[in-house]
């Protein structure tokens, strides 16, 4: 990487911190809220359904407006929701006559910067000069499950020493990382996107190419194999081995998002000597076989451990994916950025609702779920096959 776009790197590395912030902290406070202000259970669960639902509406959204004022412009609007978000959700529930819409209004602040953030900073690391951009972009993408693991493991030690009771202080304090990086931004050199007289595809113009087709729904599968076993990690953590909840959230959820940020470390660090496309089929067949131990496995650890194994299966996914994308359609520019971005929620969103639609149906037995939905990283197993036929015809 050239020095001089360092910075520029750096602050695309602590924008996804960003994000890990605004996805996974107010979370962390629901239980208590709900007790603090009488709030329902199905008002607290529609809190999450506006912030990723909203997040989608910006991903379609964003097409529309980030090229007429720029990336740098869009970047640091990203910066300032997010943290006015977080600042918001400190006192709107105190001062408006009904707790909740302060809560939501501050939740629908930060979903729209974090909804940018995805759609921004991917293509901003894209365009910066680098030897191996694919090893850029796994680095990228890492940093996304170190902020997770980062909020969830630094706001329960705060809870733990400070009190629970202290939450706006820490609200505070997460929300200063958005304030700072909003001024580097402002700073650092931003390549163009697209090409010097040149410029990108609309929408219309990516229908028409069949490699984006096939991207796009790598990209729903990538989301999906990701989400489908993280989303219940915990629960089989609690069902299978009976232990609380701390200690679920522990060995599922947080195990997954270490070894998938591991992952992804593993590739930005040493992809200059690993071909993507080969890390991306084995790690395809790897999730694969998780899936399918965490649904057959007759004892209940082995299917804890292979939901940590998956974990690791899918770091790849989403980072390559964006690089084969560009790497594939060069000119794709914004709306193809902003469009895999929806792609891509759209599979979190769907694998995870598949699985408890099908567990429902199967009497609450989720291993059943999960099997079904093997069919997500065997889908983007079928689409490297495609592209690299596609490849070979073009060549």
């Amino acid at each position: 990487m050239k020095n001089n776009y360092n910075r520029t790197v750096t602050a695309c590395f602590t924008g996804y911190i960003v994000q890990a912030i605004v996805n996974n902290f107010a979370p962390l406070l629901f239980l208590f809220l709900q007790n603090s202000y009488n709030i329902p259970i199905s008002q607290i669960t529609l809190l999450v359904t506006f912030n990723f639902g909203l997040q989608l509406l910006v991903d379609i959204v964003s097409v529309g407006f980030v090229d007429k004022i720029g990336y740098r412009a869009s970047v640091i609007l990203a910066h300032v929701l997010a943290a006015a978000g977080l600042a918001l959700l400190t006192f709107l529930p105190d001062i408006l006559p009904t707790p909740f819409l302060g809560i939501l209004i501050s939740v629908m602040v930060y979903a729209v910067g974090g909804g940018l953030l995805e759609v921004l900073v991917s293509p901003i690391v894209e365009s910066c000069p680098s030897d191996n951009k694919e090893k850029a972009m796994s680095m990228l993408h890492s940093f996304y499950c170190w902020g997770h693991a980062g909020v969830v493991l630094l706001s329960t030690a705060f809870f733990y020493t400070v009190g629970i009771e202290s939450w706006r202080l820490l609200a505070l304090i997460w929300a200063l990382i958005p304030v700072y990086n909003a001024f580097v931004f402002a700073k650092v050199p931003i390549v163009p996107i697209v090409g010097e007289g040149e410029r990108g595809l609309k929408i219309g113009e990516l229908f028409r190419v069949r490699t984006f087709w096939i991207l796009l729904i790598m990209m729903v599968c990538a989301g999906a194999s990701e989400q489908s076993v993280s989303q219940w990690a915990s629960t089989f953590a609690e069902r299978g081995l009976g232990i609380s909840k701390a200690a679920g959230d522990l060995a599922g959820p947080m195990a997954f998002a270490v070894l998938m940020g591991m992952s992804r470390l593993f590739y930005g660090k040493y992809g200059d000597r690993v071909d993507l496309e080969r890390f991306m089929t084995y790690s395809c067949c790897l999730c694969v076989l998780s899936y399918l131990v965490i649904a057959l496995a007759p004892v209940p650890v082995l299917s804890l451990i292979a939901c940590a194994i998956c974990g690791l299966s899918v770091g790849i996914m989403w980072p390559g994916t964006f690089s084969r994308a560009s790497a594939a359609v060069p000119r794709g520019g914004t709306a193809m950025f902003a469009l895999l971005a929806l792609g891509g929620d759209l599979g979190c969103t769907g694998g995870p609702t598949l699985v408890g639609m099908v567990s429902d149906m199967a009497g609450d037995n989720m291993k059943i779920g999960i099997l079904v939905a093997v069919v997500f990283p065997v889908l983007l197993l079928a689409g490297i096959f495609t592209l690299k036929r596609s490849k070979k015809r073009e060549k």
